[in-house]
Order: structure tokens, then C-alpha cells, then sequence
């Protein structure tokens, strides 16, 4: 991926006040730089300041190559705010997802737990394992073509990879995904974090954030019954 210009993230704002940012993450660029160093997300925060003496801080994390919503701390009272709330599982996501494979219910929960799996080359993956850490997300089919689905997934706990492995353990691995659907055709993956929901002041509504489907995501969307 191309690096972006280094105001790009400001016109990619969904909501801000004083406290908390909502960007939409683009696809294909970590948030974080990893041992390897190269571009990541934390690159472009400086335009995203918008007058604070400091730079705002990630609240959450995202996958490298899933796009959407996600949320920043612009002081380091909201960090621990924010911090606190998705420990408690007050935080409401909902993912878009486009799938290989439909699953047999139009709606249901995926209640299976989850451990990682490492070689001795340093590889890793998370697996369905009884003995890992419990990881449940409920789903409901908005819209299929052929052998293909469109799927709002609800993930109620927040485990590595949860969605993507949940997916493919019920015979829908997601488009785009190498590790858990590596007969996939595509060379994105089909995942995007549709909603963000943080009640984060007590005595006011809470915050709701959409993002539009990136435009890798739409001609498979549209097959499946979007627009």
C-alpha cells in the first residue's frame, strides 16, 4: 500500500470532541509499527492534533487489512476511560464481513474458544481450541449470492483474529483471508468495522460512529443486496 498524504486521516474523522477521536482506518496499513518497522497508522497522527498539545493515542486495536471504525484517546484521562470500557464490555462493535460460504442459520452465536498456535519459525494463528480463552460473537446474514454471504458479525468478547477464525469454524471463512481461507481468490480481505457505539459520558448518549464500506468491499456488497 502507498503511503498517504500526511493529512489524508483528517478527512477520514467520523467523530471528534474533546476527548475522543473516530477515524475510518483505511485497509492494508497497520496501526501500530511492528518489529520490522515500515508505514503505519500512528505515522499520520500529527493530523489529527486539531490545536491539543498532544498527539491522540490508539484506545483499540484494528487488523493491518481491516478498515473502519476505531477509536482514539486524545487525553490520557479518556485513554483510561475508554480503556476501562472495553474491559468491561461496554463498547458495542459491529463488523461487515463478506464470506465464502453461507452458514445454515440465518442468525445465531459462535460460542468457541480460542488459543494461539505458534511454529518454531515465529508464525502464529489462532485456533479453535476447548482449553483457550473463551471468545463468543453473534452473526446475522444481511444478504447472499450464490455461495457468497454478506454477514454482520457482533464480536462479545475481543479475542486476535476472532471474527476471522469464527467465520471459517462455521464453514464461512471470510474473502480475502490467507491464513484462515487460503483457497480465497482475493487478494483483500473482506472485513470492515461497520459501527462503534461508547458510552462515554455518563449523563449523555452514547457516541455512535458508521463507516462506508470501503471501495473493495462494495462490488461484493452489491451482488449480496447493498444499495
Amino acid at each position: 500500500m502507498m503511503a498517504l498524504p500526511p493529512d489524508m486521516l483528517a478527512s477520514r474523522v467520523l467523530f471528534r470532541d474533546a476527548w475522543l477521536l473516530i477515524i475510518d482506518k483505511p485497509a492494508g496499513l497497520p496501526v501500530h509499527g511492528g518489529s520490522g518497522g515500515g508505514d503505519n497508522l500512528e505515522n499520520y497522527f500529527e493530523a489529527l492534533r486539531f490545536g491539543l498539545p498532544r498527539l491522540p493515542s490508539l484506545a483499540h486495536r484494528l487488523d493491518r487489512d481491516t478498515s473502519g471504525c476505531l477509536a482514539l484517546g486524545r487525553h490520557k484521562q479518556s485513554l483510561k476511560a475508554l480503556g476501562n470500557l472495553f474491559a468491561a464490555g461496554k463498547i458495542h462493535k459491529t463488523y461487515w464481513a463478506v464470506t465464502d460460504g453461507i452458514p445454515e442459520k440465518k442468525q445465531g452465536r459462535i460460542n468457541l474458544p480460542l488459543a494461539k498456535q505458534t511454529t518454531k519459525k515465529n508464525r502464529w494463528w489462532m485456533k479453535v481450541d476447548e482449553a483457550g480463552v473463551t471468545a463468543i460473537t453473534d452473526y446475522k446474514v444481511l444478504g447472499t449470492f450464490e455461495n457468497t454471504a454478506w454477514i454482520e458479525f457482533t464480536p462479545r468478547t475481543g479475542r486476535t483474529h476472532q471474527i476471522r477464525v469464527h467465520g471459517a469454524a462455521i464453514g464461512c471463512p471470510l474473502v480475502g483471508d490467507p491464513v484462515y481461507n487460503p483457497a480465497t481468490t482475493s487478494s483483500c480481505l473482506h472485513l470492515h468495522a461497520r459501527t462503534l457505539t461508547i458510552p462515554l459520558y455518563p449523563q449523555k448518549e452514547a457516541i455512535r460512529a458508521e463507516a462506508p464500506p470501503p471501495a473493495h468491499l462494495l462490488p461484493a456488497l452489491t451482488k449480496c443486496g447493498f444499495l
